[in-house]
Formats: structure tokens, sequence, C-alpha cells
């Protein structure tokens, strides 16, 4: 019993590799995918600081320190990328509505905020459209399914409720 225990923990760990050696092999494609899309578009914004966009973008109006655990950064990281970004002009902090608390703000985005989101999510979809034509059809449904799980476990927020969620 103990033999067929310790053969099926092997596989689960062995199948458990598997799809990580397959999620970090399209991660190589899509960190580069994000950013030719991110120099394409032509602003002057590093990769953490489009992710902090996007879980913006994603989430509404965050603060800092809910902005800092979503991008697993410490609070003074990201207060500084939301001081780069803010002199962008691409995010704006207000006083949080929710607290009489002076020093309590919230960082949204701007409307330049949300164009460049808008723009770069548009040059990625053409490139990513581009690589998964080349997907025979018969497997593409299987490559919808395990992304879309992957994105769930992961806590992302499905991009038909980044609308849902807060306003400009």
């Amino acid at each position: 019993m103990r033999e067929r225990e310790s053969t099926l923990s092997e596989r689960s760990r062995s199948d458990a590799d598997a799809v990580a050696d397959a999620v970090l092999a399209a991660s190589r494609v899509l960190v580069a995918v994000a950013a030719r899309s991110i120099a394409q578009v032509g602003e002057d914004i590093t990769l953490s600081q489009y992710r902090a966009l996007v879980v913006l973008a994603s989430r509404g109006p965050q603060r800092p320190s809910e902005l800092a655990e979503a991008l697993a950064m410490s609070s003074s990281a990201a207060s500084r990328l939301c001081d780069r970004l803010n002199r962008k002009q691409f995010v704006e902090r207000d006083r949080a509505p929710e607290t009489d608390d002076r020093r309590a703000v919230s960082v949204r985005l701007t409307a330049p905020g949300v164009r460049l989101v808008d723009e770069v999510t548009r040059v990625r979809r053409a490139e990513i459209r581009r690589i998964v034509a080349r997907i025979p059809s018969g497997r593409r449904e299987g490559v919808v399914s395990a992304f879309m799980a992957f994105a769930e476990a992961a806590g992302e927020v499905p991009a038909e409720e980044w609308a849902e969620r807060w306003t400009l």
C-alpha cells in the first residue's frame, strides 16, 4: 500500500513539475510580448510600473499598502513606484473616501493611465492572437481552459469584471 501511495505522490509531483515547466516556457514568451508591447507604445515605463497600472485597472483604486501586496513588494517600493507614475500623470493620489484619516490615501488611474493600459493591451492582444493562430484549432480550447485555471488560481481579476469594479 505504501508503495502505491509513494508512486502516486511521485506522479503528482512529476505532473506539477511538468505544468511548472510549461508555464515557465509560456511566461518567457508572454513577458517578451509584454515588453515589446510597452516599447511599441513608446511610453517611458517599466514592466513593474505597467503591472501596477494593470492592477489598478483591474481592481480599481487601491491604498498603497494594498497595491504593494498585489505587486508583492514592500510598501516603500510601491510608494516610490506610485511617485514615478504620478509624475508621469498615469496615477493620482486621493484622500481615501472611507476614512477621516487625512494620511489615508488611495491611488487611482488617470485618463492617460487608462489609455496607456488600453493601448498596450491592444498591442499585446494583437501579438498574442498571431501566436495563437499558429496553434492547431483542435488544441485551442485546452489552452483557454489551462490559462483560465492558472489566472484564477493566481487571483487574477477576469477582464470582463474590470469595468464593474470602479469608475474614473
